[in-house]
């Protein structure tokens, strides 16, 4: 058989689950044949180890007119027996078998303030017609999460055993690590976008609350400096925040120095659909301060210690916990490294790859 993989975005923070599931799906079908579409600045992003895997160039942009007309006569011309989009964007004529995974429903949930409010709320409309379609024309649903599994059925109004939950996971590389020169010693960090959901504004506010009491603390935020992390640095320098650093980009050899050597990884964000960052922390050694949002509690357990994302008090109190109660700290740090081990790409892989077979032995949408 044929199976075609919409990639895309395998080069993006989403991008994550999409790259370790071609890697480890190699593993697991060394028979069918894969073509991995990616765009063409990303064709050596992954380089295939068998040679079933073929990597294969697909330009449209996500959420556009070419990817409802070209990308459909690209996919046809594909041939292929089945069709996985790693994401619910697709063209909607498309009449092949297909799969998609819905990673989230945020983008019918929120706003972003750095987007056009004309543009981000039609692609809004869009996604609402888009995700309600594809739950009927698709053989199958992927989610990360058993919340995101409810809130898609409740919104899709389709059948539960036509959604299946294959959990995240995080690689662990210790002998790949690259110091990152800091300004301070003691840091607490995160890592990702800066949009409004992520929750970054309040977290800068509960640390300068902890500067009163931890005076050399340092805030470190990872990730491209787009727009929203503009704003949000905007709004740390109009009120004279300190002791923040801002990354940009860093590798990922340096990323994971800092995840292993930060005093606590927060995550604030109000809204996700499974929360890797804080996963990958926990695999390097770092206590974890939660939001207690859906789903992190499903997927973090009694590994991360939690706060009210709303409350920068509350935020602030879970944080000075892990900095002073040392066996808080270490319980965390102990209950990560078992919370971590209940994870595992290539199962992830497997069972996306029951999903596939299942797919082509049922009769067409």
């Amino acid at each position: 058989m044929h199976i075609a993989i919409d990639a895309r975005i395998i080069n993006t923070s989403t991008g994550r689950y999409v790259e370790r599931l071609v890697y480890y799906l190699q593993e697991v079908d060394t028979t069918n044949k894969y073509t991995i579409l990616v765009p063409t600045k990303d064709l050596n992003f992954f380089t295939p180890t068998n040679p079933n895997f073929t990597v294969m160039a697909a330009d449209f942009k996500n959420y556009s007119f070419e990817e409802q007309t070209k990308f459909k006569t690209f996919l046809d011309t594909l041939n292929a027996d089945l069709v996985h989009f790693c994401m619910p964007q697709q063209p909607l004529l498309y009449a092949g078998k297909k799969v998609t995974t819905v990673h989230d429903l945020i983008l019918l949930n929120t706003y972003n303030s750095d987007k056009n409010w004309l543009v981000f709320h039609a692609k809004q409309l869009v996604g609402r017609y888009l995700f309600k379609k594809i739950a009927k024309t698709n053989e199958h649903i992927i989610v990360p999460t058993n919340y995101v599994k409810n809130e898609y059925v409740k919104y899709a109004h389709i059948p539960e055993e036509k959604v299946t939950v294959t959990y995240e996971s995080a690689d662990v590389f210790f002998d790949k690590l690259e110091p990152y020169d800091l300004p301070f010693k003691r840091f607490i960090m995160y890592i990702g976008q800066q949009s409004d959901y992520k929750n970054i504004r309040r977290l800068g506010d509960a640390h300068q609350k902890l500067l009163e009491t931890h005076p050399d603390l340092g805030l470190v935020l990872v990730g491209r400096k787009n727009a929203s992390a503009k704003m949000v640095e905007a709004y740390f320098k109009k009120r004279g925040y300190k002791n923040i650093l801002y990354t940009d980009f860093v590798p990922d050899a340096q990323r994971d120095w800092l995840l292993k050597n930060c005093a606590a990884y927060v995550f604030p964000t109000l809204m996700e659909g499974f929360g890797l960052p804080a996963l990958e922390a926990m695999g390097y050694g770092s206590p974890v301060a939660s939001s207690s949002a859906n789903p992190l509690p499903e997927v973090y357990g009694d590994a991360a210690h939690y706060f009210d994302p709303l409350d920068v008090d509350d935020m602030a109190r879970a944080i000075n916990d892990i900095l002073t109660d040392e066996n808080l700290r270490k319980q965390l740090i102990e209950k990560g490294s078992k919370q971590l081990k209940k994870y595992s790409w290539k199962r992830m892989a497997e069972q996306t790859h029951e999903v596939y077979m299942n797919a082509l032995n049922s009769k067409s949408s």
